[in-house]
């Protein structure tokens, strides 16, 4: 699947809708008015999350690499422990879409999500580490400001959330496509930012360490649609913003991982709104 298209390329038209003209399909399903103050931001990303899916979906639309940004960074940081906040999204039925639909289309889908879920993350000032297969795995750099990493990676999943429900899902309905929905989970901590080879400019970069462990061990106890966040996610939001989870009361020995600094269970939140 090529990546070499323009991100903002694609047809304005059909089940998209066109811009202007009054309100169009994401005013009237986010119940605003496109001149009330916020709505038209929020309504023109939307819109803009559907012309790019109904271009792919129609034309083989083809999105931008979103891994460039990411690369410099690590490459700058080679060996260097850097405080991150890891999120990890994962596209929840993508195996039942393999039964119903052509390998072409569901290929198209989930590059689609991948995407979208990529240009929020930038939105919110983070870096798109790589896709695994239907999951994105992203980073948001805590160097300067571990709480602002923290309450960014949130709000990032956040808003993940409402474009798949908003954005991706209203279109994909038009084509009776069955609903997408995301698993999230985001931790942090130090991660070492680690090179494969001796080329300074080629070899590849990754990070390592047991923040993208446990980042990806929450996402999986995750239910669709839901955003679990570790301990030292929770501890670093400001209190108005942890006023908004809970904290999930494990069953059995569902979940046995323990803190890095106590070797206590280490605590699990979600986001309830």
């Amino acid at each position: 699947m090529k990546e070499t298209g323009k991100a903002g390329a694609g047809s304005g038209d059909g089940a998209a809708g066109k811009a202007g003209g009054g309100p169009g399909i994401i005013d009237m399903l986010l119940g605003k008015d496109a001149s009330s103050p916020g709505a038209a931001d929020e309504s023109t990303l939307m819109t803009d999350i559907q012309k790019r899916v109904w271009s792919s979906l129609k034309h083989g639309y083809t999105y931008d690499a979103p891994f460039e940004e990411s690369d410099a960074f690590l490459r700058e940081h080679i060996l260097a422990k850097v405080d991150m906040a890891v999120l990890y999204a994962d596209l929840v039925g993508s195996t039942a879409m393999t039964l119903e639909m052509s390998e072409e289309r569901v290929a198209t889908i989930i590059s689609s999500f991948v995407h979208e879920m990529s240009y929020v993350v930038r939105r919110h000032g983070g870096y798109v580490l790589k896709f695994v297969g239907d999951a994105v795995i992203a980073y948001f750099n805590g160097e300067n400001n571990t709480l602002m990493a923290a309450d960014s990676a949130v709000e990032c999943a956040k808003s993940m959330n409402k474009a798949v429900e908003k954005g991706i899902n209203p279109l994909l309905n038009q084509y009776d496509y069955p609903d997408l929905s995301a698993k999230i989970g985001i931790d942090c901590g130090k991660v070492l930012v680690v090179r494969y080879g001796s080329d300074a400019q080629r070899s590849y970069v990754d990070l390592m360490g047991p923040v993208l462990n446990i980042a990806a061990k929450i996402q999986s106890h995750a239910r669709p649609c839901q955003i679990l966040v570790g301990s030292d996610v929770y501890e670093r939001l400001h209190p108005a913003g942890r006023s908004a989870f809970r904290e999930v009361r494990w069953k059995g020995g569902e979940w046995s991982y323990r803190s890095r600094i106590t070797s206590q269970i280490y605590k699990v939140y979600e986001y309830a709104g």
